[in-house]
């Protein structure tokens, strides 16, 4: 399964003179990106919060309101800090609040590779430690930001309070591949997933010919970024930001994907534990099945049928991972409910929040 699909990664500026004719091929269609950029003034392009060093390179946090447990927004494969906004912004108001870049991606440098969710939970982190915002945090994960979410709470169980999972991937998740439906964990070549890395270790290679044509052949395919539904939904300041970092992709060469490993190690893990997250207060959001569009070519109506109902399940079962859970279905929301319907983001984060102080006092000494 190529990590291009599941992690954005950096642009390193030491091309090999190996690949300066497909930079120069490259540069004719990636032309209007840059062109869009410049297009953007210094405030577009300036961090909403901050870069914090976490060992020779840099991840973009911003955090905002008073209060504990602080809130962690953890954003999906793509997707960015400010992509929260709605939601962070209301969440400010009653408590500390934090969105963050990953590596490589909007205003985050690119950090050691590979990538993987067990590189990306250590960063949080160090992240968190760095910017001196101490726990118990309450973990809110969109999309695979609620896998990373997971992690995080198996390395640093003591740090974690509470959980909100918003229409999370699940380990036992279906995705098309290459024009059909596939089990990402049954791709699992039994490999062994990699320890953290640093940037002394193993740092991020500059992009390989091939990693820049693929730019390039993307850009022809589908044009300059723009704001598609529902991030339209977003204040314009923020999608003028959101079109900022799309015009400027951090590339790095692309390495070895462990993606179907450790969802094959999450889903063998999860058979032998009876809830993992023990009385955590926990709610897990599934979004509605409305915005799902016809079955894919080559995809049978009864079996994109079937994938539906099993998300449904899947949903169920990421609310046994606490003994002390709740289960919403987002009736009017696409899976981006942080964008569709914020207010109930906000509600759940507000009930975890007030659970969570109560389960992190019988948790103290």
């Amino acid at each position: 399964m190529p990590g291009t699909c599941f992690r954005r990664e950096a642009l390193h500026l030491k091309i090999q003179s190996s690949t300066l004719a497909a930079v120069i091929s490259a540069f004719l269609f990636l032309s209007p990106l840059v062109a869009l950029a410049q297009q953007t003034n210094d405030s577009t392009r300036l961090p909403l919060g901050r870069l914090v060093d976490i060992g020779g390179y840099r991840l973009h946090i911003n955090s905002t309101g008073k209060g504990s447990p602080t809130i962690v927004l953890i954003a999906g494969s793509g997707d960015f800090s400010f992509d929260w906004s709605l939601v962070q912004s209301a969440v400010s108001r009653f408590a500390r609040v934090c969105s963050y870049d990953r590596a490589g991606l909007a205003w985050s440098d690119h950090g050691p590779t590979p990538r993987t969710m067990r590189q990306d939970a250590y960063e949080l982190h160090t992240l968190l430690t760095n910017a001196r915002l101490k726990p118990p945090y309450i973990l809110v994960g969109h999309s695979i930001g609620g896998l990373i979410a997971r992690v995080y709470a198996e390395q640093y169980p003591k740090e974690v309070v509470g959980m909100v999972l918003v229409d999370s991937t699940h380990e036992d998740t279906k995705l098309m591949y290459q024009g059909k439906i596939v089990r990402v964990r049954d791709n699992a070549k039994g490999i062994t997933i990699p320890s953290i890395q640093t940037m002394t270790s193993s740092p991020p290679k500059p992009p390989t010919a091939d990693d820049i044509k693929q730019a390039a052949f993307n850009q022809q395919m589908f044009g300059p970024p723009k704001i598609e539904p529902p991030f339209d939904k977003l204040p314009l300041a923020i999608r003028n930001v959101r079109l900022w970092a799309l015009s400027n992709p951090k590339l790095s060469a692309a390495t070895d994907d462990f993606w179907a490993e450790e969802l094959r190690e999450m889903y063998v893990s999860r058979t032998k534990t009876t809830y993992p997250l023990g009385g955590m207060p926990l709610v897990v959001i599934r979004a509605s099945e409305k915005d799902r569009s016809a079955p894919p070519d080559g995809v049978s109506a009864e079996e994109w049928k079937q994938m539906g109902e099993e998300r449904k399940q899947q949903a169920k079962d990421l609310a046994s991972l606490s003994r002390n859970n709740k289960l919403i279905v987002a009736e009017q929301s696409g899976h981006h409910v942080q964008l569709d319907d914020p207010n109930l983001v906000v509600r759940a984060i507000r009930q975890v929040a007030a659970s969570a102080r109560h389960y992190h006092a019988k948790l103290a000494p």
